[in-house]
C-alpha cells in the first residue's frame, strides 16, 4: 500500500540510528576494554576521522543487509516470530562478516578477546536495532487486528462457501487483514451472496476488476469442484501479482495442508507463487543491476562497432525495438541490434528460422554469436528483464500458446530474461510448436529456480556465444 510507505522510511531510519549508536558503544567498549588491557593504561574514547568515517559506512552495511534479507518489503505483512529468526540470522551474519573484515587483524592480549569483540558487536547491532524493529511490527499488527489497516479483498465464488467465508471473517476476535470489498460470480447454480456484498464482476473480467478496486488478496471460496474453471481462475490470477487465498476442503484439513497463521483465524490454504527466498530474490535483482551495467560499459567498444556495421550494410534504424510481454503480464519495449531487413514482417508476425532470407549478413553472425542481444542488457538495466529468466514473448505468439498449453502463463510470475534454460537445452523457436515444445523447460526452471542455477544457465550462454551456436 503507498499510504503506508512512510512506514519503511521509519525501518530504515530506525536501523540507520541503531547501527550508528552500535558503532559509536562499540568503539568506545573497544577502547576502554580492549586497548586499556592491552596498553595496561586507563584510555579514553576521543573520536577521529575513521570514527566519524564509520559512523556513514557501518550503517550503510547493515541497511543493504537488512535490505537484501527483505527486512523493507511488504512490511504490513510481517509476523513477529519470523522476524526474530531473521533478525537473528542475518545479525549474526554481519557480525561475522565485519569481525572477519576489520577487527581479525586487531592487536589483542588474547583469543578470548576476539570473542568478546564479536559477541559485543552482535548483542549491541541486535538490541538496538531488533528492539525499535519489533516495536514497528507490533504496532502494525495491532492495527491489523483491529481493523485499522486492511488489504482490498475479493471473494471469488457466489455459494454457501462464500457465505461461510464471509460470516467466518466478519466473526475473527483478530482480523487477518482482509477487507472484502466484493465478489465475483462464478458458475455456481444459485447467486446466495448478492444480499452480501457487491458484485464486481464474472470470471471474464476478472483482471479487470482487480485493477479498478486495487485488489490485494483474493479468496477463492467457490462450491464448484470443476477442475477446468479451477485452472482457468489460477492462470488469469497468476501473472496479476495479488496474494491468493483459497477454503480448504475437508480433505485438505485431514491430510495437514492448511496452515492457520493464527489460532482464531478462519482456515484458509495459501497459494504461494514465490519461487525464491526474500533474500535470494534481492540479490538476484541486485546481481542483474550490476553485471548488466558492467556489460554496457565492457561490450559499448564492441556495440560501437556492430552499430557501424549494421548502418553501412543495410538500410534502417541500428536498434531493433518491439513490444514484448514481461512480468505479471506487463508490455515492455524490448531493445535489440536489428538483425533483419527493414520491413521483415510486412505480412505480419513471423518468427526467424536458421534459412531465413530477411535476416542479413551481419545480422546472421550477430544471431549466431547472440550479439544482437546486446541491448537487452539495457533492458535489465532499466528492470524489465533479468540476466536469465524465460524469454519474453509478443502478445501475438502467448495468444497462440496459451489455446494448447494454457500453463505458459505460469512464466509471468517471473521476469524474462536475456537468456534461459529453455534457450541453452532448446534453443530458438522458428513456430509455435516449437515454443511449447520449449515451454518445458522454462518450467523445469521455474521449478528449480536458485541463484546457482542461474550461475550455470550463464556460464552455458557464455560458451554458446564463443562457439556460435546461435539460429
Amino acid at each position: 500500500m503507498k499510504k503506508f510507505r512512510g512506514l519503511t522510511y521509519l525501518y530504515l531510519i530506525f536501523d540507520f540510528l541503531g547501527s550508528a549508536a552500535t558503532w559509536t558503544l562499540f568503539n568506545i567498549f573497544r577502547k576502554k576494554y580492549v586497548e586499556s588491557q592491552l596498553y595496561g593504561i586507563d584510555l579514553t574514547f576521543h573520536p577521529d576521522l575513521k570514527f566519524v568515517l564509520g559512523l556513514l559506512f557501518f550503517p550503510l552495511f547493515w541497511i543493504s543487509l537488512f535490505g537484501i534479507a527483505g527486512f523493507y518489503q511488504k512490511i504490513l505483512r510481517k509476523t513477529r516470530l519470523k522476524e526474530f529468526g531473521m533478525s537473528l540470522g542475518f545479525t549474526i551474519i554481519g557480525s561475522l562478516i565485519l569481525f572477519f573484515m576489520l577487527l581479525l587483524d586487531d592487536y589483542i592480549v588474547s583469543y578470548k578477546t576476539y570473542y568478546i569483540i564479536l559477541l559485543s558487536l552482535f548483542v549491541l547491532e541486535f538490541v538496538l536495532t531488533y528492539i525499535p524493529r519489533v516495536i514497528l511490527t507490533t504496532r502494525i499488527v495491532h492495527n491489523i487486528h483491529n481493523r485499522k489497516i486492511g488489504f482490498p479483498t475479493l471473494i471469488v465464488g457466489n455459494g454457501e462457501k462464500a457465505i461461510s467465508t464471509i460470516n467466518e471473517l466478519n466473526a475473527e476476535k483478530k482480523s487477518q487483514g482482509f477487507k472484502v470489498v466484493g465478489y465475483i460470480k462464478t458458475s455456481e447454480g444459485t447467486d446466495s451472496l448478492s444480499n452480501m456484498l457487491p458484485e464486481l464482476g464474472t470470471i471474464k473480467n476478472i483482471t479487470q476488476v482487480i485493477t479498478d478496486n486495487n485488489i490485494e488478496e483474493v479468496i477463492l471460496a467457490t462450491d464448484s469442484e470443476n477442475t477446468e474453471e479451477l485452472k482457468a481462475i489460477f492462470n488469469v490470477l497468476i501473472p496479476l501479482n495479488v496474494s491468493i487465498k483459497a477454503t480448504p476442503s475437508m480433505y485438505d484439513i485431514l491430510i495437514g495442508r492448511v496452515k492457520m497463521s493464527g489460532i482464531l483465524n478462519a482456515p484458509l490454504l495459501s497459494i504461494s507463487f514465490e519461487l525464491l527466498s526474500p533474500w535470494q530474490a534481492n540479490l538476484k535483482e541486485l546481481t542483474d543491476y550490476m553485471l548488466s551495467l558492467l556489460a554496457i560499459i565492457l561490450l559499448s567498444p564492441l556495440a560501437v562497432v556492430l552499430a557501424i556495421t549494421i548502418k553501412l550494410t543495410s538500410k534502417g534504424p541500428i536498434i531493433f525495438k518491439q513490444e514484448r510481454i514481461g512480468q505479471y503480464g506487463k508490455p515492455f519495449t524490448l531493445y535489440k541490434f536489428r538483425s533483419m531487413y527493414v520491413d521483415a514482417e510486412n505480412g505480419g508476425p513471423a518468427l526467424s528460422s536458421k534459412s531465413d532470407n530477411r535476416v542479413t549478413p551481419i545480422g546472421r553472425f550477430m544471431r549466431k554469436t547472440r550479439l544482437d542481444e546486446i541491448p537487452n542488457f539495457y533492458n535489465v538495466f532499466r528492470g524489465d528483464m533479468s540476466l536469465v529468466g524465460p524469454r519474453p514473448e509478443r502478445q501475438f505468439y502467448i495468444d497462440q500458446i496459451v489455446k494448447v498449453a494454457p500453463h505458459y502463463i505460469h512464466l509471468q510470475k517471473v521476469k524474462p530474461g536475456i537468456t534461459s534454460w529453455g534457450q541453452v537445452k532448446y534453443g530458438y523457436a522458428e513456430n509455435v510448436e516449437q515454443m511449447t515444445e520449449r515451454l518445458r523447460y522454462d518450467l523445469l526452471y521455474l521449478e528449480n529456480m536458485s541463484l546457482f542455477v542461474d550461475f550455470k544457465i550463464m556460464i552455458y550462454t557464455i560458451l554458446t556465444v564463443f562457439r556460435g551456436k546461435g539460429v
